[in-house]
């Protein structure tokens, strides 16, 4: 059994799912989400202050969802959050769409990269024993 402190009260829960919050808190951080999300689509052009001030929501916490892609600016609005690679402005997730297939690639070449010459051994080489060298 796994106990922890609540990271936003203090208060001492069972952990589920590697959750920080206990479960009253995680609920009314999640009220507080689904009164986010009402807000953005009564008015899908508030700046971030604008709705943090009138749900009384941390800036922090607003950007955290929006990274999550849980909440996404809308089109046009002229707000949004940078790209954690190259800054550039975007609506949701952490990277633009440029960043985002570039890494993308990258692990695709690192995968299909075929095993490097000097590393293969034979088996014979390989189920050897090895003894550390003293100085």
């Amino acid at each position: 059994m796994n106990v922890t402190n609540c990271k936003n009260c203090g208060r001492l829960f069972n952990v589920i799912n590697n959750s920080k919050l206990c479960p009253q808190c995680a609920k009314a951080l999640e009220d507080k989400f689904q009164q986010v999300k009402k807000y953005l689509n009564e008015y899908p052009n508030s700046t971030i202050d604008a709705v943090s001030q009138d749900n009384d929501v941390s800036v922090k916490q607003i950007k955290q969802w929006v990274r999550e892609e849980r909440l996404a600016f809308a089109e046009g609005s002229g707000v949004g959050i940078e790209c954690e690679q190259c800054g550039k402005m975007i609506l949701t997730g952490r990277f633009c769409d440029a960043c985002r297939y570039k890494i993308s690639s990258n692990l695709m070449s690192a995968l299909n990269r075929p095993a490097a010459q000097g590393q293969k051994k034979d088996a014979k080489e390989r189920d050897r024993m090895r003894f550390l060298q003293q100085e």
